[in-house]
Parts: C-alpha cells; structure tokens; sequence
C-alpha cells in the first residue's frame, strides 16, 4: 500500500484544503410562477417540472 514517506507540512495541507469551496447553486427562473428554483428539479413553489404539474402543492 501507499504510505507517504514524511509527514505532509501544515502549509501543503492547507494549500491544499484551499481548494474545497462551496460553489452557489446555479438557479433558474420557473416558467409558471418566475420563482428562483434549482436547474433540472421540479419548483418548490408551484410543483412543476418541464411545464407540468408533478407535485401537489
């Protein structure tokens, strides 16, 4: 198995680490109700999905 050889420097863990960032979700505008909701999900407010009502809200 692989086993680093040394000990891994505090400034390489975090450079490193620097990289794990939360992205913002990428929104769209609902067609029926114009309410930001998420791309490719049925809209929380109205419950429709691709022009059709997939959820009883």
């Amino acid at each position: 198995m692989a086993v680093p050889k040394r000990k891994m420097s505090r400034s390489n863990t975090r450079h490193r680490r620097s990289q794990w960032k939360a992205a913002v979700p990428n929104l769209a505008t609902c067609e029926r109700c114009q309410e930001p909701k998420l791309q490719h999900a049925a809209c929380t407010n109205c419950g429709t999905y691709n022009r059709r009502q997939v959820l009883a809200v």
